[in-house]
């Protein structure tokens, strides 16, 4: 493999780990645009509980990944928020750079077998 490429993918993975493991902790706990608009034309207390209105997010129903480990944008079990999430993003990015990486191996070694028999064929017509 080239030594250019392998940099080139260290590099992108460790700056998805600093990303992921520290600058997540400062992304915004207020809602994104879609909770935003399923929120429209409702009223809300103190606790962020609808009190009046109508609007979509009153049929809103319970998340059915609420008990996985790592519901909520952190690890359950781990106390400090900011260590909770940063680990949780980690474990996302390491996950999916090992099914990428795992994907496009696969591909690769397949596409060398089917090269390999196309040379065969090609050689055989000569």
């Amino acid at each position: 493999m080239n030594r250019k490429f392998v940099w080139f993918i260290l590099t992108g993975l460790v700056a998805a780990l600093v990303l992921a493991g520290v600058v997540s902790n400062f992304a915004s706990s207020h809602p994104d645009g879609l909770d935003s608009v399923a929120r429209e034309g409702c009223t809300f207390d103190e606790n962020d509980n609808i009190t009046g209105g109508s609007c979509i997010a009153q049929r809103e129903q319970a998340n059915q990944t609420e008990d996985s480990p790592l519901a909520d944008y952190g690890i359950r079990g781990i106390d400090n928020e900011f260590l909770s999430t940063g680990l949780a993003g980690i474990a996302g990015v390491l996950l999916t750079f090992t099914l990428a990486g795992t994907l496009f191996w696969l591909g690769r070694r397949n596409k060398g077998a089917g090269d390999a028999e196309e040379s065969k064929v090609d050689s055989d017509a000569v």
